[in-house]
């Protein structure tokens, strides 16, 4: 069953038959803000599918390069006006996007409107995920965009959960959190090796430290339960937390006080950023408009299995006008062959 949506200008068929965002737009010709210079497209003509073609491996069993992007896009307000509104933003984000030409991004904090203009004016990539607040189109995404070129989604292990005691219930909160939270993953499959792998991307609250703590174990816990336990495991997102916070010293493997007591993760990740950058100091992400990187609030952050070769980590800094009150991060991993 389809019905008709109009987001931004634009009219795009909602697909209620699959449980995941999926917008279509009509076969018309949209502007796209006027950036169709600026995209290398006159127009955009998406009719989405839903079968799956088989990945058909060129490398069996290679090595796995990926180029990272987590980016808090800022939702839209009508608070935030000028170069800060998102009708001004999107032009800056998409160029910044095209610039960094990630293979996978993740987004916090976009509501419909804005995953629907990301994804009409990125027709290279897929989108997956769920508005946080019913499991729908309501309220923020923790979404994940990716290359539809180069990885095959596996439906069969691919979803969103709420980081509450009831994750299977959308909008569900239980931890004292102030705003629902989620997390959005999936399991792709590279086309030039054949190789899976999983992306989770999330949120965590912005005030309360027990809500991460629980968040923390909560994301391990699915991360050891994944299906295929053998494949490589990027987690990316906001956690509203700098590296020394005790959700994220759990994340990445080590000592830390969860809810009044020590726990260790054994299957811990590897913080790439601090991996290729420990010393640096100024290593802000959230510059709340101001647009410096002096200090440490460091909390937008790439992790990923611990046997993966780090090739660079970055925070993207220099564009102007600002495209949000958070800069985007990027890691290059190399995760090695299997017979390795």
């Amino acid at each position: 069953m389809q019905a008709s949506i109009r987001l931004h200008g634009k009219v795009f068929l909602q697909d209620s038959s699959t449980k995941n965002f999926s917008i279509r737009m009509r076969p018309i010709l949209v502007s796209l803000i006027s950036i169709s210079w600026l995209l290398g497209i006159s127009s955009c003509h998406r009719e989405r599918s839903h079968s799956h073609p088989k990945a058909v491996p060129v490398k069996e069993a290679g090595k796995l390069e990926l180029k990272l992007m987590s980016f808090n896009v800022r939702y839209e307000s009508a608070d935030d006006l000028g170069e800060r509104s998102w009708h001004a933003r999107i032009i800056g984000v998409v160029k910044m996007l095209r610039s960094q030409q990630p293979d996978i991004f993740g987004v916090q904090e976009a509501q419909h409107g804005q995953a629907a203009d990301l994804w009409a004016s990125m027709p290279d990539y897929e989108f997956y995920g769920k508005g946080r607040a019913d499991g729908g189109k309501a309220g923020e995404y923790a979404g994940i965009f990716y290359r539809k070129d180069r990885f095959e989604l596996d439906p069969s292990e691919a979803g969103t959960f709420w980081l509450s005691a009831t994750p299977e219930v959308p909008g569900s909160m239980t931890w004292g959190n102030e705003f629902t939270r989620v997390v959005t993953w999936l399991r792709l499959i590279d086309r030039t090796t054949g190789r899976g792998f999983y992306v989770y991307n999330t949120h965590w609250d912005h005030r309360n430290q027990p809500s991460r703590e629980q968040a923390a174990r909560l994301v391990a816990q699915r991360i050891d339960s994944r299906k295929m336990k053998q494949e490589p495991v990027v987690l990316m997102g906001d956690f509203n937390s700098t590296e020394t916070n005790p959700g994220l010293l759990y994340l990445t493997g080590k000592s830390a006080m969860l809810a009044g007591s020590k726990q260790v993760w054994k299957n811990g990740l590897m913080d790439t950023f601090q991996y290729i950058h420990a010393s640096e100091p100024d290593r802000r992400t959230l510059h709340f408009w101001k647009g410096n990187r002096d200090g440490r609030l460091k909390v937008d952050h790439i992790l990923v299995s611990k046997n993966a070769r780090v090739l660079g980590a970055a925070i993207v800094s220099k564009d102007r006008p600002l495209v949000s009150d958070h800069f985007p991060v990027t890691s290059r991993v190399v995760f090695p062959s299997k017979k390795h």
